[in-house]
């Protein structure tokens, strides 16, 4: 099952913490559709189906603790532990993906952190390869705070506004649609009733009534004097 059609199927309370908890996970260096999560909870909000605010605050709380665990992790693992990771799950931590990551931290620094919240690979790097590469965790704490925010708080807002704009669109659509439906409705039968009367003045014969001339020779015949018996 998709993680988006599993988030739609648990109770609504459940949804802020599947949503916290699978961004946390993904943050921490788990690759996790944290994105998708958040995306599909935004959009439940602008459903009415969840409060908006809480699934900003617990995708919020997500990244920056999660943010926070990996960097821990990969200060004590450092490298090798990256190494294992991509013998184990090359398609997310493979060489390749190593080497990306850690061209964008040397170029970056901190701001690689900021970045990186909104870019999927690197989201799932960026707290253990900040550890491994011993960036300052000052540093790694303002731009972990500030790229949470930012991109928890702000895809939240653009999903739940967007999705808003698009229901009162729809609404406003489907009244126009039964508007326009009635008239064309009306226009239709007033059309064919048109037609309907015209043709019956140009075929009266088929119409189910007689011609005039056929009805009086009708009348005639019927009111023939009968002759009077003969006299004895």
């Amino acid at each position: 099952m998709h993680i988006d059609v599993w988030l739609e199927s648990v109770p609504p309370n459940a949804v802020y913490a599947l949503v916290g908890v699978i961004i946390l996970l993904e943050s921490l260096g788990i690759p996790l559709p944290g994105e998708i999560a958040l995306v599909t909870a935004s959009v439940l909000a602008a459903s009415g189906v969840v409060n908006p605010w809480l699934v900003a605050a617990c995708a919020i709380a997500g990244a920056i603790i999660g943010d926070s665990i990996g960097y821990s992790i990969g200060r004590k693992g450092g490298k090798p532990l990256f190494e294992k990771l991509g013998r184990k799950f090359p398609k997310h931590f493979g060489p390749d993906h190593l080497a990306t990551a850690e061209r964008s931290f040397q170029k970056w620094g901190m701001w690689a952190v900021f970045f990186g919240r909104f870019i999927a690979l690197l989201r799932i790097f960026a707290g253990p390869l900040a550890g491994s590469l011993k960036m300052p965790y000052w540093k790694f704490l303002i731009a972990n705070v500030l790229g949470g925010v930012i991109w928890a708080g702000g895809t939240t807002w653009l999903i739940y506004t967007v999705g808003k704009a698009a229901e009162q669109w729809l609404k406003s659509f489907s009244w126009v649609g039964l508007i326009l439906a009635a008239l064309f409705g009306a226009g239709s039968a007033w059309v064919l009733k048109r037609r309907a009367a015209k043709h019956r003045a140009e075929h009266p014969e088929t119409s189910g009534g007689q011609p005039a001339a056929e009805g009086e020779a009708s009348a005639e015949a019927g009111t023939e004097a009968v002759p009077a018996p003969a006299a004895d």
